[in-house]
């Protein structure tokens, strides 16, 4: 089975405190994700991220499609990056690495996500025309959630 690799950076024009207290507020995912995915937390956000945190929740990836995420922090390094592996959902495989770095006038937040897709060939079929959209676009609105949340970094 293939794995593929999504890779995102953006810059935000605030301090490494800021941004460290929004991303591992896990409540705070929802506000990351587009409205039409119907995502709702169903347990484990009530604390702070730590490694070992188990998250639940609902999701519709695709239009009729809803499913049940659980992802666990498999790894956190205070202001400095975690890590979440999918337990169970819509991937055959999900391994999310988060890092922010401290930048002249902000912070640089980075993603690396390693993922398989289910459904072995057909799953590889559609990858191109489906899931790489639809994550495209997932992250482009987290961009500007982000953005409209912080303001935009200088360039």
């Amino acid at each position: 089975m293939k794995l593929y690799n999504l890779h995102q950076k953006q810059k935000l024009p605030i301090t490494l405190d800021e941004a460290w207290s929004f991303l591992c507020n896990p409540a705070n995912l929802s506000e990351l994700t587009p409205s039409k995915m119907n995502m709702t937390i169903i347990s484990g956000a009530e604390k702070s991220m730590y490694a070992g945190q188990v998250l639940q929740y609902n999701v519709t990836p695709l239009p009729g499609f809803k499913t049940k995420w659980v992802s666990e922090i498999t790894q956190y390094e205070n202001k400095k990056y975690f890590v979440d592996l999918q337990l169970f959902g819509p991937y055959a495989f999900w391994h999310h690495k988060h890092f922010v770095h401290e930048i002249e006038g902000g912070v640089e937040m980075e993603d690396i996500i390693d993922y398989k897709v289910p459904f072995g060939i057909l799953g590889q079929l559609v990858h191109p025309f489906l899931v790489k959209p639809k994550l495209d676009e997932i992250f482009e609105f987290r961009r500007k959630k982000l953005e409209d949340r912080f303001g935009k970094y200088p360039v």
